[in-house]
């Protein structure tokens, strides 16, 4: 299990939080973007997604290298899993309170 602290997970929820952000890692789960090409989907100036990508970078869900002039951009999904970790324990209280809510109605019912 991959843990992040506190803040980390918050920076992760923080940029999973905005739409452009969510569709920029789709983009580079593909592979290596430079960040023009990361603008490119939403009509955005290089310095408004240069901004999306430092969230992206501060969340560790991104990593950046430069080569002359060029940013390439990579996805890093260790911070990903992270958070799917922490979902998925609440994933398991809501499951087991749903089937206590079940057990209960379904006796009920063969009580009737």
């Amino acid at each position: 299990m991959v843990e992040l602290n506190s803040e980390k997970l918050d920076a992760v929820f923080n940029a999973l939080s905005d739409p452009t952000r969510r569709r920029m890692l789709r983009l580079l789960a593909d592979g290596e973007r430079t960040i023009g090409e990361l603008a490119a989907p939403f009509d955005m100036s290089f310095a408004g997604a240069s901004k999306h990508v430092k969230a992206l970078e501060h969340a560790g869900l991104i990593s950046r290298s430069v080569q002359g002039r060029t940013h390439l951009c990579s996805l890093e999904a260790a911070p990903l899993a992270a958070a799917e970790d922490w979902l998925r324990f609440y994933q398991g209280f809501w499951s087991e309170r749903l089937d206590a809510l079940e057990r209960e109605l379904l006796a009920k019912k063969r009580r009737k």
